[in-house]
């Protein structure tokens, strides 16, 4: 806690309560609620024939979303500067988590993909995890050396090393989803943080020319790339999702078939309830539930980078990045996972955020937004320290 944080809670001489921020609360809710209702509607027809329970990936989303809003509630009671403070042994962490999940029974494999760690009634994706404590480690680094950032390439080129190493092990599992998601906010932060321009054209060029390097020697993502480029070619194989997915999008229309009429999530659609469930949406509510749920995602990335913005205006300085990388993250992956859904990207395995069925994706974001609601209220407590009593009076 700051000094200011502190002066002013001796002014007043009572307990301070905590300030919510009621714009992220209510766009917050908002998401977790569509999304809820859209992940019952996409996943009945697949649970009722594999499970025998139409409601039971909804049952499972709301036991994450329990899960993740007791994660979020812990996350405000632990001071922002207590992860600052660990913000090294943090990062030994996220490696000790990458390298485990590549172990033979230590890491469970589903579909040919090590990315999760069995803890009884979940699956915990290793991925989601680590970009948590990569980018806190990323923004407690920025704050110490931002001078050298500026001016000093090889200041530059230490993050993008612990970034490359992380995206090495993500790549190993495999997961080039969320390796570029990771890439793309981490240098987002770097940017933010100031660094020369050159520097910063030059390593997203290299980190594209890799990335495509990586895509066309895979040819399971060679092939995900042609059929991206034309998934009409071959509908019934290699752009059976694709079109699955614009099929849905184009049946919407302006105000959709109606919640619960969906016709592409009756094994049409594969993933609906998870990476495609965009698709549904944009089926059973239009353009307009279209319109809407782009607006919530404007609104909290927006909120966020507010939220940074009075962080930073504080002095809180790892704070502001904190706040801003989760900013950064989200307004990626939700660009990401719509792309794919409307065929304007190549199909990633990445959920789209607070919507998509996925109990670590879940979690985590909550825990990380309950991190972020913390960073809100000090930041409140720090801006109102820093105005006379008489003012904040009148």
């Amino acid at each position: 806690m700051t000094a200011a944080t502190l002066a002013y809670a001796r002014s007043t001489g009572r307990p301070r309560r905590f300030m919510f921020d009621p714009v992220l609360v209510l766009v917050v809710a908002a998401l977790l609620l569509v999304g809820l209702v859209m992940v019952a509607s996409a996943s009945i027809a697949t649970a009722e024939r594999e499970f025998g329970n139409p409601f039971y990936f909804l049952e499972r989303q709301l036991f994450a979303v329990c899960i993740g809003l007791v994660a979020a509630g812990i996350a405000m009671l632990i001071p922002s500067s207590v992860w600052e403070r660990l913000a090294f042994p943090l990062l030994l962490l996220a490696f000790v988590l990458l390298v485990a999940v590549l172990i033979p029974g230590v890491g469970s494999e589903i579909n040919g993909s090590r990315r999760w760690i069995p803890l009884g009634l979940l699956n915990l994706q290793i991925s989601e995890v680590t970009r948590v404590l990569l980018l806190t480690y990323l923004a407690s680094y920025i704050v110490r050396y931002q001078s050298e950032l500026k001016d000093n390439l090889q200041a530059f080129l230490r993050p993008l090393g612990v970034l490359m190493a992380a995206a090495l092990f993500l790549l190993l599992e495999p997961d080039f989803g969320a390796t570029t998601v990771l890439m793309a906010t981490g240098l987002g932060m770097l940017f933010l943080a100031g660094v020369k321009l050159r520097h910063f054209f030059a390593l997203v060029a290299l980190a594209v020319c890799g990335m495509g390097v990586l895509a066309v020697t895979s040819a399971y993502r060679l092939k995900r790339l042609t059929s991206f480029l034309d998934p009409w070619a071959d509908p019934f194989n290699s752009g059976f999702q694709l079109t699955q997915s614009l099929i849905a999008i184009g049946r919407g229309e302006y105000f959709g078939v109606g919640l619960g009429g969906s016709i592409q999530k009756l094994f049409y659609l594969p993933e609906a309830h998870n990476d495609f469930v965009f698709a549904v949406l944009a089926e059973e509510f239009g353009l307009v539930g279209v319109v809407v749920t782009l607006s919530l995602f404007i609104v909290l990335v927006a909120r966020t980078f507010h939220i940074s913005r009075l962080a930073a205006q504080a002095g809180l300085t790892f704070q502001a990045y904190c706040a801003a990388s989760f900013g950064i993250w989200a307004g990626v992956q939700a660009c990401i996972n719509i792309g794919v859904n409307m065929g304007l990207l190549p199909t990633k395995g990445l959920t789209l955020p607070l919507l998509s069925y996925g109990g670590s994706s879940l979690m985590v974001t909550l825990g990380w937004l309950g991190m972020i609601m913390r960073i809100a209220h000090e930041a409140s407590i720090a801006g109102r320290s820093a105005v006379p009593r008489k003012e904040r009076a009148a």
